[in-house]
C-alpha cells in the first residue's frame, strides 16, 4: 500500500436538495449524500471507523469544499482529480479545516467544530460506512 497525504481541496459544485446534498467533481462526476442532514450545535462527535467527510458551502449555497478526514482508501490521485481535500490525523491531534471549522482525532473517531459565521458558509458532516450512512449540518457553536 502506497503512503496517503494531506491533498488541499477544489472548489466544487454543490447542490442542495430535499433529498440530501448532491456534489460536482472537478472531473464532473456527481455524489449524493442521503437524506436531510441533522442539524448539530456544538462539537459533534462521529461514531469510530466511520469515513467522514466534511463539506463547508459558500456564502450562496452552491459552490464548496470537500474533505475526508483520515480517508487512507483512496489513492492521492483519485482525489487530486476529483478536487476533493483529505486532512490526516494522529490520535489527540486537532487542526483547523478551514476558518471556524476544527477537526480532532478522538482515537478511531472524529471530533467536529464549527461556527458557520466564521466559516461564512454552512458546514455539513457526513460519516458513513458499508452499514449506514449519517448526515449532519453543524448550525453553530456550544
Amino acid at each position: 500500500m502506497s503512503a496517503r497525504n494531506d491533498i488541499a481541496p477544489s472548489t466544487l459544485g454543490v447542490e442542495l436538495a430535499e433529498e440530501g446534498v448532491y456534489v460536482e467533481y472537478t472531473d464532473g462526476r456527481e455524489a449524493f449524500y442521503n437524506g436531510v442532514p441533522e442539524p448539530i450545535e456544538g462539537t459533534l462527535h462521529t461514531n469510530p471507523g466511520k469515513d467522514v467527510h466534511v463539506l463547508v458551502t459558500d456564502p450562496t449555497e452552491t459552490e464548496g469544499v470537500l474533505v475526508y478526514v483520515n480517508d487512507l482508501k483512496t489513492h492521492d490521485e483519485i482525489l487530486e482529480s476529483t478536487g476533493v481535500g483529505r486532512l490526516l490525523l494522529d490520535p489527540g491531534e486537532r487542526e483547523e479545516l478551514f476558518p471556524g471549522v476544527t477537526v480532532q482525532a478522538d482515537g478511531y473517531a472524529i471530533d467536529i467544530d464549527a461556527d458557520p459565521e466564521t466559516a461564512r458558509g454552512r458546514v455539513f458532516v457526513f460519516a458513513e460506512d458499508e452499514l449506514s450512512e449519517y448526515a449532519y449540518e453543524i448550525v453553530g457553536p456550544a
